[in-house]
């Protein structure tokens, strides 16, 4: 039986100033396709969902910043990052993720109790174990799920940040009026 996502404490949420996403197994399902054009060169691509990138985009129109943090190399999610406007892109193939982590909230001026982080797997742990507002996904392992305050039902790349998106912004009081926003605008257009 799927686990019911926990409310986040509204004092918690209203306090994050930065999510921090991982990419494989969070954003996409885990699933790598690889191939090669005709001359040989390396072609990899992944599977993003679309709820989990409006998701983001609320997020950011909430005014929390967005960054990726990732373990692999992948010139997918730098399209994918540019999409959504998230300009703190960050791949490490040795996965260092904790050194990109510490960079990236020193440049920031943010805590790590302002931050949340979204993971799923053994990369993640050092940053789910020091983050504010750790958070799994519903496929994560159990490592991971026994660091994360909020735990999701919805599997990576299938809409698993968007389930979170929509659990912060409702801790904080601002997802009935970040959907809103978001429709006036859509209707503005008629």
């Amino acid at each position: 039986m799927a686990e019911t996502p926990g409310a986040i404490p509204a004092e918690l949420a209203r306090r994050v100033r930065l999510l921090v996403l991982d990419v494989d197994g969070v954003l996409t399902d885990g699933g790598i396709y690889l191939g090669a054009t005709g001359s040989g060169e390396r072609v990899e691509l992944k599977r993003f969902d679309i709820q989990d990138g409006l998701g983001i985009r609320l997020v950011q129109e909430a005014g929390i910043t967005v960054a990726i943090v990732t373990g692999r190399e992948s010139h997918s999610v730098r399209l994918r990052a540019e999409e959504l406007g998230i300009v703190e892109c960050h791949q490490d193939p040795s996965a260092a993720k904790l050194r990109i982590m510490t960079g990236l909230l020193e440049r920031l001026g943010i805590g790590w109790e302002e931050t949340a982080f979204v993971g799923d797997d053994l990369p993640d742990l050092a940053i789910l174990r020091r983050v504010g507002l750790p958070a799994a996904v519903g496929n994560a392992t159990s490592d991971a799920r026994a660091c994360a305050l909020w735990h999701g039902t919805r599997h990576g790349g299938h809409g698993a940040v968007r389930e979170f998106a929509e659990a912060l912004l409702t801790a904080r009081g601002e997802w009935a009026e970040r959907v809103e926003a978001y429709v006036r605008d859509r209707e503005a257009g008629l």
